[in-house]
């Protein structure tokens, strides 16, 4: 059996302290598990096997550079649950955490449990297991993006001298690949990490939760002392005259079309439209966006968007931003949605339409409105920053919370439900380095404040802007779209935020989060080493221009 440890430690100046930390507990024998959820407060839990001296742990810290106490000790989990909660942890149907869902929140949360000692039972019912990411979402899209990239780039590349030609001779064979990759990893990756755990099992059906610590499923009655709601989120159908009626594809259907659609209609404008319109434009379809906002991805500055665009349109995507969309409807073969568009009233046909207008969350049919749970006018839940809702041992984590909708966020909040339900605190949800990538190509990649997020938190910022086209590799590449954004704080020169549009930027990223989660300041990252003529050396490009012109530097010079 485990019990937590609660530990308050003191000199910790910033998060690569914590990690230190961290890493100090973890090596002391029994240690199952340390987290320090803000460096700031000072409070590592540690969740350890029974026997584990706590001053090993104090020492461990200590060796470290930094002073700790313990503060508190939890009783092995059995000995220390909610009122009500039913007891008997071995027995059969009385699980240490219930998780309704089978995706990455649902698995992380399963993983976690059953490492700290407990008991799970995944409970999953609609997508295969996997859940959104490995079926219908990351994995499907990615796949045929990179297709539709390797098609492309040969048609286009920018070498002289050389003749290249590419064509889509078998369209059902790149989505019959790209299922096939699909479920080799949701076996790889899902079923098989859990299927020789004696503490992790799967059950198949619809989980109502029927009591504060009992889901219903198949006629069977499961009970917990704890429950996880990780069901996930669906798109979102606006109310538009005729849209149900004419039909229309989702990510759920999209990436097994067996033949390509001709004209493709997008409704939305944010990471999902873009990049399957990108994907499906490239393959051949002729692509119209309708963004009913008067900017694709407005939450982002009109600098990134609009750059965007206009690659978009060079490609041939028609894209419509400030669209009302009226009505949609089918005549013969095709689907014509009726729109404003600029004002004036226009009619757009396609032989396809695709919904990516949003999402909204599985919440529908749980029970939840009897245990007093609430949630939002979309049917996402409403949880604390702990990740409780309002009965304390009922979490929900994953897509059916909000945004950040990623695959590691929701693995992320699956396993800090997981703890947070197993030892009874209240570890927080941190993203201030958040990094995400919408992957169009360019991609757009952020992580951190842009500009008028700096400017609402009211800290001084300053702004480095640098052109791909002072990047050497992308100069030999011979594609210099887009650029690197990087602000800082002025007082500490610690970065605070990025935005980058470049060909893989997303492989930019990870510097910049780094930088940003550990205050590495910009100074540091201008006389940091970055090997000539790769695109990292963008970095540190941008980090000297907050102090210089670049284009007046050679080769190489700081």
């Amino acid at each position: 059996m485990t019990k937590t440890i609660e530990l308050g430690i003191e000199g910790m100046t910033c998060g690569r302290c914590a990690r230190h930390a961290v890493e100090a507990l973890e090596s002391v024998a029994g240690v199952a598990s340390a987290e320090i959820a803000d460096w700031k407060d000072g409070r590592a839990v540690v969740a350890v096997q029974d026997g584990t001296d706590p001053d090993a742990l104090v020492s461990a810290v200590k060796g470290a550079g930094y002073r700790a106490k313990v503060v508190a000790e939890t009783p092995r989990h059995s000995e220390a649950q909610p009122p009500g909660a039913p007891s008997g942890a071995g027995a059969e149907g009385v699980w240490d955490l219930a998780i309704v869902g089978g995706g990455s929140a649902a698995f992380a949360a399963a993983i976690k449990t059953s490492e700290l000692g407990g008991r799970a039972v995944i409970i999953n019912e609609g997508l295969p297991i996997g859940g959104t990411c490995v079926n219908v979402g990351c994995v499907p899209s990615k796949a045929m993006i990179r297709a539709a990239e390797a098609h492309h780039r040969a048609a286009h590349h920018p070498f002289e001298g050389i003749t290249s030609t590419s064509a889509v001779t078998d369209f059902a064979a790149v989505t019959r690949q790209t299922q096939a990759l699909v479920a080799d990893l949701r076996r790889h990756k899902y079923v098989d990490v859990v299927k020789d755990d004696p503490n992790v099992a799967i059950v198949e059906g619809r989980g109502t939760l029927v009591g504060p610590h009992e889901v219903a499923v198949n006629g069977r009655l499961i009970r917990a002392k704890n429950i996880l709601i990780a069901t996930g989120a669906r798109t979102f159908v606006p109310d538009v005259p005729g849209l149900k009626e004419t039909g229309f594809l989702t990510n759920e259907e999209l990436y097994r079309l067996e033949t390509l659609p001709e004209r493709l209609i997008v409704l939305g404008g944010r990471y999902i439209a873009l990049e399957n319109a990108q994907l499906f434009a490239r393959l051949g379809a002729r692509v119209t966006v309708l963004q009913r906002s008067p900017r694709i991805l407005p939450t982002e500055m009109p600098d990134v968007t609009d750059a965007l665009t206009d690659y978009l349109r060079a490609e041939g995507v028609t894209v419509e931003t400030g669209v009302a969309v009226r009505s949609v409807r089918r005549e013969g073969d095709e689907v014509v949605v009726t729109a404003e568009i600029g004002g004036a009233a226009r009619e757009v046909r396609g032989t396809h339409l695709f919904l990516a207008t949003g999402r909204q969350g599985n919440t529908e049919g749980l029970g939840l409105e009897a245990l007093g749970i609430e949630t939002d006018a979309r049917g996402y839940l409403r949880v604390d920053a702990s990740l409780r809702t309002a009965v304390p041992h009922i979490f929900g984590a994953g897509d059916v919370i909000g945004d950040p909708q990623f695959v590691y966020t929701a693995a992320y909040e699956g396993k800090l439900a997981a703890e947070n339900a197993w030892t009874g605190f209240h570890l927080r949800r941190d993203y201030s380095a958040l990094p995400w990538v919408v992957f169009t190509d360019p991609q757009v990649a952020g992580v951190g404040m842009d500009e008028r997020q700096a400017e609402a938190a009211g800290i001084d910022h300053e702004v480095s802007k640098l052109s791909l086209e002072d990047v050497p590799r992308a100069l030999a590449a011979r594609d210099t779209r887009g650029f690197i954004k990087l602000l800082r704080d002025r007082a500490t020169d610690r970065l605070i935020g990025a935005r980058i549009l470049a060909p893989e930027g997303s492989e930019l990223l990870m510097e910049v989060t780094l930088a940003i989660k550990y205050g590495i300041p910009v100074a540091d990252l201008v006389d940091t080493f970055h090997p000539y003529l790769t695109l990292s050396e963008g970095i540190k490009l941008a980090a000297i221009t907050f102090g210089k012109d670049v284009k007046k530097l050679s080769c190489c010079a700081v």
